[in-house]
């Protein structure tokens, strides 16, 4: 995804500070925890440094000092949820023997499910995609990109290994396609389960949901997915002999 080309190849100031003293990793967590809590509760650009420090009780120079400042805070945050969520191959064993996209609709039929399970992760990750300017989104998407949370890759390669995806496309490119669309997906799946007046003012019957997940996946297994294997000739309809007049 494009981003600001300020700077160019030089990480953004919070990424700079040497690596964390053991002794303060404790600290860290404390602060991250806290933040945490502040920035799904009450949104990215409603959080303050000085309220995290005065909940944990510590100077706000602190805070810069351990994460420089509030993107790299919220970037610290970030990690954590999403490092939180399963990958895609976690799936239980039955739904991975039965397919790649069986795979694909357990977890979105799951998605409603595992935001109210807890709904701080998935509201921190909605904040990270769509509440943070483009400098931090670049860093996000870079970290997304070099650690994989997801296990995508070795999910395409599974679904490589049993023919069910195109083999005439680069694996990256399906990498990409599925990264963005099944993000993008859960996302207006999470964030009308978050706000339901963003897209329907009356709800939605249990079954519309099930049709539109249905209809994602026709339209995602239409672009990355192998083709049917055409039948054995025998089993072919004989081509019809036109008759002689």
């Amino acid at each position: 995804m494009p981003g600001i080309t300020s700077s160019r190849g030089a990480p953004p100031h919070y990424q700079r500070h040497p690596p964390p003293h053991p002794r303060s990793e404790g600290k860290r967590a404390r602060i991250v925890e806290a933040a945490t809590q502040q920035f799904a509760e009450k949104g990215y650009h409603a959080v303050r440094m000085g309220d995290i420090a005065v909940a944990l009780g510590i100077a706000k120079g602190s805070l810069f000092q351990h994460f420089g400042s509030k993107d790299g805070l919220f970037f610290e945050v970030y990690k954590r949820a999403v490092r939180a969520f399963s990958k895609y191959l976690d799936a239980p064993g039955e739904v991975r023997a039965a397919g790649f996209f069986d795979v694909l609709r357990y977890w979105l039929v799951r998605t409603e499910h595992m935001l109210q399970e807890d709904w701080i992760p998935y509201r921190i990750a909605l904040l990270g995609n769509y509440g943070t300017d483009l400098v931090l989104k670049r860093e996000i998407n870079r970290f997304l990109m070099a650690e994989d949370p997801y296990g995508t890759v070795n999910f395409v390669r599974f679904g490589l290994e049993r023919h069910e995806l195109r083999k005439d496309m680069d694996s990256e490119l399906i990498v990409s396609i599925l990264d963005w669309m099944m993000e993008r997906f859960q996302d207006a799946l999470l964030t009308a389960e978050l706000d339901p007046g963003l897209f329907r003012r009356q709800g939605e019957a249990p079954e519309r949901k099930e049709a539109r997940i249905q209809q994602f996946l026709a339209v995602l297994q239409r672009a990355i997915g192998a083709p049917a294997p055409l039948p054995p000739r025998s089993s072919r309809q004989p081509a019809r002999r036109q008759r002689r007049r």
